[in-house]
């Protein structure tokens, strides 16, 4: 496995990977009409736009089969007090879980927003689901809650930091 910076032609993958990931994890969490709407090609579209434009950190997971995950950041886009950078999205294969991409991602995510001279970090994530546990185990501490509207619900969000980077990039000054 290995992680790397996205690029334009990643972008349909990025949205399969994506839409393959809410229709794994959210079932339960969020209204399956609005999920069973989602479509590939629209995704596709505004990852396109995204990778063009350059303004957050895009990474991909891959493996000999191809890209399974990504990783999404940059500056603070959800306001928390004394946060300045944001893991704002982070998505794998079902296939591809609990087997160290998501943490490699995460790493990956934190050293890039050190070398842009970020200090900390926050990812803001369903408050059912399951990933509380991995961001708890990767050190995050949840400092805010917020709702969010998602096809017409609204949903409790938490949001978990990072105070220092450091702590996810040892070994790296």
């Amino acid at each position: 496995m290995r992680v790397r910076e996205a690029m334009i032609e990643d972008a349909a993958v990025i949205a399969e990977v994506h839409l393959a990931s809410w229709k794994t994890t959210y079932p339960g969490i969020i209204d399956q009409e609005y999920i069973d709407e989602l479509r590939v090609e629209d995704g596709a579209a505004r990852w396109v736009t995204r990778l063009t434009e350059k303004t957050a950190i895009i990474l991909v997971a891959e493996d000999e089969s191809g890209v399974f995950g990504f990783a999404a950041g940059g500056g603070i886009v959800h306001p928390v007090d004394g946060y300045e950078g944001e893991l704002a999205a982070i998505y794998l294969l079902a296939s591809h879980q609990r087997k160290g991409a998501g943490a490699a991602l995460t790493r990956r995510m934190a050293s890039e927003l050190r070398r842009q001279g970020f200090r900390n970090m926050v990812v803001w994530v369903l408050r059912e689901n399951p990933a509380c546990g991995f961001y708890q185990r990767m050190g995050g501490v949840q400092v805010a809650e917020q709702p969010i509207e998602i096809g017409g619900q609204t949903l409790p969000e938490v949001a978990f930091g990072w105070p220092d980077l450091g702590v996810l990039c040892p070994g790296e000054k």
